[in-house]
């Protein structure tokens, strides 16, 4: 056992002394290795990064930067409004019987005077008939009666008719005289309950889906004191209202920018269906209620829009601005550029060395996916639009110029 340590000792001992050969001429290499290259980083970083080499850049985050879009934006309400016709009817008949015809197909558009439903007008005519007979009759009374007082009249004035007579003759002539009159009326009745077993649209529009039968008994009283029947609606389309509510504190900014301006703000409404982001509709706010509801604290407004092509229809819902304030120059960065920080907002900027600095701003509305930038910034500072991610507030990037484009809502 001895003789086996003895000769592990030997055979260690040549081993340990060829290592440390190789030592002494490796740690001089090494350290020679290493001096060079600190040398060369140093020679070749540059804080400022005017001078950094290329592969220094490549190792810094590379951001895209802008100046701030300018464009001129007023303050303005946004609100959810509906589209409602100006004119709205329920065609009901006028006169009763058995419907005969009908004119339309539900749905169309009917011009004004357009006939679209006939009822059964024979018993009318027959009644017009009977009416003008009875003007006959009360003509020919008329007439005789005109000649019985003229004679009375002579009679009396020659002394050979007394003045009762006379006053008789006076009272025939008279009731004869009402008795014409009266149906002179009943004919312009007659021709009245006539002219209205043709039921016309009293103005242009889309008429709604038929509510009778060609065959149908139809209810009608020209003194609505019976039910009647319930025809079709029709409801006009050009122009259209479109209305919605303020609430309170709107009404109030609404009140005091136009009071401060003297009335000088155009009272312009846009207006933008659920399926399109561009406010393409443009119309005047043409009502504003006199009173608050007292439940909701809203107060009810209205504008009007030209529909030529009838495309817009009652009772559809459309976003809506509305401006109160004169448009002014403002500063705008795109939305994801600005970052929530608690109750502040801050958007990153890149100095003139290159390294991101943080600025709190204070931001407006939506402009086209553009945010409104009240204060905070400058129009000569770069606004970080890209990147933010590897942005971090005190280190160094590699900007990017890049333009915001600007929309025009």
């Amino acid at each position: 056992m001895s003789n086996d340590i003895v000769r592990s000792s030997v055979d260690t001992e040549p081993k340990r002394a060829r290592h440390r050969g190789r030592l002494r001429w490796q740690l001089p290499m090494l350290a020679a290795l290493l001096g060079g290259g600190l040398w060369f980083a140093h020679s070749t970083y540059s804080p400022t990064g005017a001078g950094a080499s290329a592969p220094l850049a490549a190792l810094l985050p590379t951001v895209t930067v802008s100046n701030p879009a300018q464009r001129d934006v007023n303050d303005r309400l946004k609100v959810v409004g509906q589209f409602s016709a100006i004119n709205r009817v329920e065609l009901r008949a006028q006169v009763g019987g058995t419907l005969s015809e009908i004119h339309f197909q539900d749905g169309q558009i009917v011009q004004k005077g357009d006939v679209l439903f006939v009822i059964d007008p024979r018993p009318y005519e027959i009644k017009l008939a009977q009416a003008k007979a009875q003007l006959e009759t009360a003509k020919s009374r008329l007439d005789l009666a005109d000649n019985q007082l003229e004679r009375a009249q002579s009679l009396e004035k020659n002394g050979w008719s007394t003045q009762e007579a006379l006053d008789q003759r006076v009272s025939e002539q008279k009731a004869a005289q009402a008795a014409f009159d009266d149906a002179q009326a009943r004919i312009r009745d007659s021709e009245l309950d006539l002219e209205y077993t043709k039921v016309t649209a009293p103005f242009t529009g889309r008429i709604g889906a038929r509510q009778v039968s060609v065959g149908g008994l139809i209810a009608g009283s020209r003194a609505a004191s019976s039910p009647t029947t319930l025809l079709a609606t029709l409801v006009s389309l050009d122009p259209i209202y479109l209305d919605f509510d303020m609430s309170e504190q709107d009404y109030l900014m609404f009140q005091r920018e136009r009071q401060k301006h003297g009335g000088q703000l155009a009272n312009k409404v846009k207006a933008s269906l659920s399926d399109e982001r561009a406010f393409g509709y443009l119309g005047t706010l043409d009502f504003v209620d006199n009173t608050v509801n007292r439940s909701s604290g809203t107060i009810h407004a209205r504008a009007i829009f030209q529909n030529p092509g009838l495309f817009l229809a009652p009772g559809q819902f459309a976003r809506v601005r509305l401006g109160l304030t004169p448009f002014e120059p403002a500063l705008l960065v795109p939305d994801a550029a600005v970052l929530a920080d608690q109750s502040a907002h801050i958007v990153l900027t890149v100095d003139e060395n290159n390294v991101v600095v943080p600025k709190e701003v204070e931001v407006g509305d939506l402009r086209d996916g553009l945010r409104v930038i009240r204060s905070g910034i400058a129009s000569s500072d770069k606004i970080i639009i890209d990147g933010i991610l590897t942005a971090k507030p005190g280190s160094q990037v590699v900007p990017k110029i890049a333009p915001i484009s600007v929309g025009s809502n």
